[in-house]
């Protein structure tokens, strides 16, 4: 079944053919880098197949001097980039729009005016698999421009490229509208967590009492972290071999909670693990080795790999032990970087030396009342973009392969 219109599966041409310029900076790493820039420069972990990279994870930003000196071509918006040594290799992304640059290991491309850029990138992202196999790296994975170019691509004619794209990125359009809700729903949440247990704002009036934190609402307790909640370790997980697919799950490690889904490349487990590392949508999941994170997991069902903690609780909401959790996160990520191991990582003891507050029960349910609908939001929202993301995933190689129709693809994208 073809896509219509005048799409035919044999028209193919290789990558190279539809290219109008390369950004490619090997060898001209930037030298300065300024806080107060709004140069961001485009790190090789920001490139993760979505379709921009999230600019509030920078940590580098190119100074105006070596911003006009640095780049042999400046990226426009929506230029492709594509990652080219490292674990993260053939890795896509799309140019923002902002004044943004790339570093050495990084690709840039734009499209001439046979074929729409995003239209390649979503192409790429289908080739994601075949992309990999050219690795021709010994002591890092790499994969040279030369494979890259020789790539065959379909190519169809130029509206029809723009209704595919249209059809792919409608649906990053909502997951994108979502985690815009999320970011607030996150801000807004750790705002009034911090005005009842930092500055105790709505409790100003009432009588206080003396603590080891100092002066605290009275009926007010002090506790911890550990007693608080349970924090469960994950197992290592090749020893939990599926005998086959159907008796398998992905395992849930850093790589997966960062990107709070998991993939083919994904390792996977038997389904007959123990119960309380098995991993579903709403846990809370703390990665407490390498790099810290303190997530709400919606990938589905999964395995919990080692140095990641399942937090739960049966006496406190979700809210509860997951604001706390986060509370500490970046006292955490200091003492992991401290630590002279070749992985940085906390204890528990660093667990039961982090001091919480817990309000009377009045108070709680008040609160309850004010968070659990917030954290229910964040679920809900989560799922939804995991079944966007499975649906766009479902229709980019039907597309890419003429197996349905564009008509076909719009009413699937409508229901």
């Amino acid at each position: 079944m073809g896509l219509g219109l005048t799409y035919r599966i044999e028209n193919k041409v290789k990558l190279k053919k539809v290219i109008s310029l390369q950004i490619d900076n090997r060898g001209r790493n930037p030298k300065e880098y300024m806080e107060d820039s709004k140069h961001p420069v485009i790190d090789n972990y920001l490139i993760k197949n979505s379709r921009y990279p999230d600019l509030n994870n920078v940590n580098r930003f190119l100074s105006e001097e070596d911003y006009d000196n640095f780049l042999r071509g400046y990226l426009k918006k929506n230029d492709v980039l594509i990652t080219l040594v490292g674990n993260g290799i053939g890795n896509v992304t799309m140019v923002p729009d902002t004044n943004c640059v790339i570093v050495q290991n990084t690709l840039g491309l734009r499209c001439n005016d046979k074929m729409l850029n995003e239209y390649l990138y979503y192409f790429l992202l289908y080739k994601q698999d075949s992309i990999k196999q050219f690795n021709r790296g010994t002591s890092q994975p790499s994969i040279r421009k030369t494979d890259l170019f020789s790539m065959e691509i379909p190519l169809p004619e130029i509206n029809t490229q723009k209704k595919i794209a249209n059809i792919l990125s409608s649906f990053d359009d909502k997951i994108e509208n979502n985690n815009a809700i999320i970011a607030n729903l996150e801000e807004q949440a750790q705002t009034i967590f911090k005005s009842w247990f930092v500055d105790f704002e709505p409790f100003q009036e009432e009588e206080y009492q003396e603590s080891e934190l100092g002066k605290i609402p009275k009926k007010w307790q002090v506790s911890s972290l550990d007693k608080m909640a349970i924090y469960k370790n994950g197992l290592a997980m090749q020893k939990y071999r599926p005998e086959s697919e159907d008796d398998s799950l992905p395992v849930l490690k850093i790589k997966e909670l960062r990107a709070n889904r998991t993939n083919s490349d994904s390792d996977r487990c038997t389904k007959e693990i123990p119960s309380d590392i098995l991993v579903e949508n709403g846990d809370i999941i703390f990665s407490w080795s390498g790099s810290l994170l303190v997530e709400i997991w919606t990938g589905g069902t999964a395995g919990l790999n080692q140095h990641l903690f399942k937090v739960t609780s049966a006496k406190y909401h979700k809210w509860f032990y997951y604001y706390w959790t986060k509370y500490f996160l970046n006292q955490f990520i200091a003492i992991a970087r401290d630590r002279a191991t070749t992985m940085g990582h906390i204890k528990r003891s660093h667990l039961k030396e982090a001091k919480i507050l817990i309000p009377d029960e009045e108070t709680l349910q008040k609160m309850n009342k004010i968070m659990d609908p917030i954290v229910s939001n964040l679920v809900n929202l989560g799922i939804q973009n995991k079944k966007l993301e499975e649906t766009r995933d479902i229709l980019l190689p039907k597309l890419m392969s003429g197996e349905i129709r564009v008509e076909e693809a719009i009413e699937v994208e409508e229901m």
